[in-house]
């Protein structure tokens, strides 16, 4: 991998550690200004909105100008965002301070800097090494979103911490972006991968044609099945997770913190074993299975009668939920052409944050009105159709 995959992979580790803490205690903060279950389920649905229109602005740029100055200007909205957590304490402009800064983390990014940062990556590394790449990439983010997520306890009666490390963070990222060489536009000119899935998309792979302006026809099914998916998620999209486990156990945020945490060393785990039954089975096989399976798990969640049971199987439907996210994104570069990521990566990005943006609220409502099971039957039944109707769709191109 090229010096650049390498920076982005370090911007990667600091956003998602900042974004571990704030995730965590966004939403306990804005119960503690006196926000309700119902607006602050709305509350997250305002940031993934932003997210997706986010995630739609930024396309345009990428293409003309290249990753890199995009990549600086979302960094320095960080920036912002963190200082209007600190300078206001109105729920609702700390609400909009969360949209400027794209703190619309589920259980993991869905905007716009994983828009442009997988779309690089997929030219600064082999093809052949495409889903180790992603897994990795996915690994340092997870990892670092768990760690920052365990320094949330501290923030009850200082939260002015974590907004300052927000401030730095946006600032570091800028200047770790500002360090790249080119504008992201160069592709990878190293050896073809020969082994593995991704080396048998590559050899044989013509593409969806790409016309400027117009997505192709496979691209904007996968989109839309994205699009369920995210929906679905949305039900019990991570502050939510967050939130239910605070309202209905009377969890601190220590414990929170704790659970947070051991939840991304889940989905990190998950990381590493999706590069090697890749392997063995296919991208489209890994992308499927292990994802259906976790959406069951998700609905023995719902009737999950204590604390503890509760996050035993929120645990081990992470060891699996994510397994797609690597294999996913991977398989979505290599059936494109270069010329078209960009389009491809922000079209399944913004359907994904945008087809998300009603669920949060809802299940807000559902929990205000003592409906705690409701949000994960409902979304995880969604989640099923959704990976079925998907493998339908992808099955026959294993191999395109």
């Amino acid at each position: 991998m090229q010096p650049n995959g390498w920076l982005i992979f370090f911007a990667k580790t600091v956003r998602t550690f900042t974004y571990g803490f704030m995730i965590v205690f966004f939403p306990v903060y804005l119960k503690k200004l006196g926000m309700k279950g119902g607006g602050i389920g709305l509350a997250i649905s305002l940031t993934l909105l932003a997210s997706a229109l986010i995630t739609y602005v930024v396309r345009r740029p990428a293409e003309r100008y290249g990753s890199k100055p995009v990549l600086i200007a979302l960094s320095l909205m960080i920036s912002v965002s963190a200082v209007m957590f600190l300078f206001f304490d109105n729920p609702w402009l700390v609400v909009l301070a969360a949209m400027v800064g794209n703190l619309a983390v589920g259980t993991g990014e869905t905007g716009a800097f994983l828009s442009l940062e997988q779309v690089s990556l997929a030219r600064y590394c082999e093809r052949g090494k495409l889903t180790d790449i992603m897994s990795y990439y996915n690994l340092a983010g997870f990892l670092s979103l768990g760690v920052g997520a365990t320094l949330a306890r501290g923030a009850a009666s200082s939260p002015n911490i974590l907004f300052i490390a927000f401030l730095l963070g946006g600032i570091v990222q800028a200047a770790v972006y500002a360090s790249l060489r080119g504008n992201g536009q160069k592709v990878y000119e190293g050896q073809e991968g020969q082994n593995g899935q991704e080396g048998r998309l590559e050899k044989s792979r013509k593409g969806p044609k790409v016309k400027k302006g117009s997505a192709p026809p496979l691209i904007k099914k996968i989109a839309a099945l994205f699009a369920l998916d995210s929906f679905a998620g949305g039900f019990f999209i991570q502050t939510v997770v967050i939130y239910w486990f605070h309202t209905r156990f009377h969890l601190n945020l220590a414990q929170l913190g704790w659970i947070s945490f051991g939840a991304q060393v889940c989905i990190s785990i998950s990381f590493l074993l999706a590069r090697r039954l890749a392997k063995e089975f296919g991208l489209v096989n890994t992308i499927i299975f292990p994802h259906l399976v976790s959406n069951f798990i998700v609905l023995a969640l719902a009737f999950a009668p204590t604390a503890g049971i509760a996050v035993i199987l929120l645990f081990t439907r992470h060891l699996l939920s994510q397994i797609d996210v690597p294999t996913r994104q991977a398989f979505l570069m290599l059936i494109v052409k270069d010329e078209g990521r960009e389009q491809a990566a922000t079209l399944t990005n913004m359907s994904r944050s945008l087809a998300q943006t009603a669920s949060p609220f809802l299940a807000g409502l559902m929990m205000k009105a003592g409906s705690f099971a409701f949000p994960f039957i409902i979304g995880g039944g969604l989640k099923i159709i959704y990976d079925l109707m998907l493998y339908a769709t992808i099955k026959d191109h294993e191999s395109t």
